[in-house]
């Protein structure tokens, strides 16, 4: 559960408006009054915890749908080692179990690099499509290190899922204090999506251990079928 990437490139700035737009990759379904949560991250490798907490986003949120948004790479992170993003779109599709999850590597497609960007493009080319940005708590203690984070908390609202270890440190993070007037109670669950970013909440809910930085200490990598 990393930051995903996204730049747009093109000549002259090509994805600026509407009528000059490339041709749009493949989405996963979407369109008018969709819900769909948006979770993205290196996937390396995808485990148990992602799934738990794109479940708790589809029932607690009322979502039509979860995307995994496996990115190329992660401008925060050493990427030399990284697989392959077709292997471990395999290894996504392999640990998903669930009809709502749809796994896209639409930030590859597109030659993205910072997420603020691939949000945009996304924003720009389903403009009736209602998206909330999700994430690990553990992710919101590091928010502020990404590229135009506050962008990100302007463009959709926000969903942060409590995981083990970090819920402290996630609520007295930089991120959340900045955000702290655009905090709404837990309660607001089924009416997120209808509020004007920037809105978010924290969930608490089942939490799991698991994290792709200890599967990879663990060597317990899925397989690549």
């Amino acid at each position: 559960m990393t930051e995903p990437v996204g730049h747009v490139t093109g000549k002259a700035g090509s994805w600026r408006t509407a009528s000059n737009l490339a041709p749009a990759p493949s989405l996963p379904p979407c369109g008018r009054r969709l819900r769909i949560g948006l979770l993205g991250g290196s996937f390396n490798p995808p485990h148990e915890a992602h799934r738990l907490i794109s479940l708790i986003a589809i029932r607690r949120l009322k979502l039509d749908a979860v995307w995994w948004l496996v990115t190329p790479g992660n401008p925060l992170k050493d990427t030399t080692i990284l697989p392959d993003i077709a292997i471990r779109m395999e290894w996504a599709r392999h640990i998903k179990h669930h009809p709502r999850i749809h796994i896209t590597d639409i930030e590859n497609r597109i030659g993205t690099r910072f997420s603020v960007d691939t949000l945009k493009w996304l924003k720009r080319r389903t403009p009736n499509t209602r998206f909330v940005w999700l994430m690990g708590s553990d992710n919101l203690v590091s928010f502020h290190r990404w590229k135009d984070w506050r962008t990100i908390s302007d463009l959709m609202p926000m969903a942060v899922i409590d995981r083990p270890g970090s819920t402290l440190k996630a609520t007295h993070s930089r991120a959340a204090s900045a955000l702290r007037a655009y905090r709404h109670p837990e309660s607001l669950q089924k009416g997120l999506l209808g509020h004007k970013a920037p809105a978010w909440i924290m969930l608490h809910d089942k939490r799991s251990a698991l994290s792709s930085t200890s599967l990879r200490a663990q060597h317990k990598l899925p397989p690549a079928r």
